[in-house]
């Protein structure tokens, strides 16, 4: 990185942090500090909430999962706009005519306390592992690229986050992100553009697209019912609108962006323009990885995109082995380039099948070479994360963008890891405070109430980025951040479910439902990864929605359990 580079970066963030502290500085009630004053427009609390749900994950993982798997993951989305209508109608008016500061409160008033603290501590269980997740995504991938101290990026990440969340509450996240969202938006369009100037002057749009679509990256549409296949239409409209119905619906990191705002109209056009825009922004985003891609048609690849990885391999009893795999490599390179470079200068149609053949050698070798990868950590007592897959948008940014735009898109990328742990850091404070707290201390001033709020602001913080230095990357950490959620959004969501539509379930019933559902679904999480079933984590959302509300009929018809509140 060069010295505008630097400026850039730094210059971005700490402008967000100052402008965020000083904005909303002076929170004196709890109103100002949870609900932001509830003086939010529809446009602030739909850049919000989009903000929210990209992170930093989004921005490294998503173009890399195209690069290695095409745009198919666009599905995972599907059922957003489906639970955009259906939290407009349901959720938005019950949250706006009980006043509530979290989703969970409604609970109380439905069944009893004892539900509404088990669906809180869920909540604080997923959502703080989470946060530590989403500062952690951009610290790995950072320091293993640029060589910079992993536990210091995840430190100063932390502490930028704790800086104007504690100071200004909901209101500073909310102001902060729609500038979040300026800088994300312009760096991944600046990105793909250059990425477009950057093929070869013959290589149009439409040819780019034609290449991809010949090596199998532009099939965004999968109807089949194979549970082999983890995104499909179907699983996206199923077991996305599941998720994006708890997620949105029930998890208080996106309840307190639209309980912010001024009206039910405003909150319900937020909630629309994030449902209409989402979509579109993850496609495009999915389009920029495979831009990337065709780029690499042209341009030489390493045969693993992390460099600590690479390093290791090639400093052990491996590395002659690696070479030998890396000109094998380079051989199906340059072939397959020929092929590309003869469709390009003529206006015939690419050989599809013979891409397709050189892309399973390229593919095999890539798999042989992760094998290496392991057994050299392996042989050193390392832990070497092999699957590149998050690597490859950033190995792109550092080695072919202009001094200036390399900041920039480093900017984007922190931005985002700042905005969404924002949201969860005020959102975990928010149901500590709310949920747990206040029912243990009796009355509270305002004051000792904000007091107590920024308290706990803080401590998630430090808790965040405690679990951010202790974890470990999976195979995506997009994937990673959706399986968490997964395992609790379901139960979650039907809890939620019995309390809006069955008014004949009783507290005790959906109580006793929730630990039990809780259990199977962690078992059947455990269960399909040693491969005993075959259950995708997408689907988990709606299988434990259904267990939730299936145990909690039984139980109440054959107990008759009363509605008996208890604190």
């Amino acid at each position: 990185m060069q010295t505008l580079d630097w400026i850039v970066l730094i210059g971005t963030l700490l402008t967000i942090v100052i402008y965020g502290t000083y904005q909303t500085r002076g929170s004196k009630n709890v109103q100002d500090y949870l609900k932001g004053g509830s003086t939010s427009k529809w446009w602030t609390i739909g850049l919000s909430v989009m903000a929210t749900q990209a992170s930093a994950i989004t921005f490294l993982s998503t173009p890399g999962q195209a690069f290695h798997s095409g745009m198919g993951f666009v599905q995972f989305y599907f059922g957003l706009p489906i639970a955009m209508i259906v939290i407009c109608m349901v959720f938005i008016p019950l949250y706006h005519r009980l006043k509530v500061y979290t989703a969970y409160e409604f609970l109380e008033n439905r069944f009893d306390r004892k539900t509404r603290t088990l669906t809180a501590v869920l909540f604080l269980i997923q959502r703080g592992l989470a946060a530590g997740i989403t500062i952690f995504a951009p610290a790995i991938i950072l320091s293993a690229v640029l060589g910079w101290n992993l536990l210091l990026l995840n430190i100063i990440i932390g502490v930028l986050v704790i800086i104007y969340t504690v100071s200004g509450g909901t209101k500073a996240v909310n102001v902060t992100q729609k500038h979040q969202m300026v800088v994300i938006f312009t760096g991944m369009v600046i990105a793909f553009i250059l990425i477009l100037n950057q093929l070869p002057d013959d290589i149009t749009f439409k040819k780019a697209l034609d290449i991809a679509g010949a090596s199998g990256k532009m099939e965004v549409l999968d109807f089949s019912f194979d549970l082999n296949n983890r995104y499909t239409v179907w699983s996206g409209l199923i077991g996305g609108t599941f998720l994006m119905l708890s997620y949105f619906g029930t998890d208080q990191s996106q309840v307190q962006r639209y309980l912010s705002g001024k009206s039910v109209k405003e909150m319900r056009l937020g909630l629309i323009f994030n449902g209409l825009l989402k979509v579109p922004m993850q496609f495009f985003i999915l389009l920029v990885g495979v831009m990337v891609f065709v780029f690499y048609q042209f341009n030489d690849a390493p045969i693993n995109f992390n460099p600590t990885a690479t390093e290791v391999v090639l400093n052990s009893k491996f590395a002659d082995e690696y070479a030998e795999l890396q000109l094998e490599q380079k051989e199906i390179f340059d072939l397959k380039k020929a092929t590309i470079t003869e469709f390009a200068n003529t206006d015939g149609k690419v050989n599809q099948d013979l891409i397709a053949s050189y892309n399973a050698k390229s593919d095999t070798i890539r798999a042989h070479a992760r094998d290496l990868i392991k057994k050299a950590g392996e042989a050193e007592g390392l832990k070497v994360e092999s699957n590149d897959k998050d690597y490859v948008f950033i190995h792109f940014i550092l080695n072919n963008l202009p001094k200036g735009l390399i900041g920039l898109l480093l900017a984007v990328i922190l931005s985002a890891a700042m905005s969404s742990t924002a949201s969860e850091l005020n959102a975990l404070a928010s149901t500590t405070t709310i949920d747990l707290y206040k029912h243990r201390v009796g009355p509270k001033t305002d004051q000792e109430m904000v007091k107590a709020s920024r308290g706990f602001t803080l401590l998630w913080g430090i808790m965040a980025i405690g679990v951010a230095c202790v974890a470990n990357l999976a195979e995506n950490l997009i994937q990673l951040v959706n399986i968490i959620g997964s395992i609790f959004y379901g139960n979650v969501l039907g809890i939620f479910l019995l309390a809006f539509f069955f008014k004949q379930i009783k507290a005790n019933a959906v109580f006793v439902a929730a630990l039990i559902t809780q259990v199977l679904v962690i078992g059947l999480f455990f269960l399909n990864e040693y491969e005993i079933i075959n259950l995708p984590f997408l689907w988990l959302n709606f299988v434990g929605c259904a267990i939730v509300m299936v145990i909690a009929f039984i139980i109440q018809s054959l107990f008759k359990t009363p509605d008996i509140k208890r604190a």
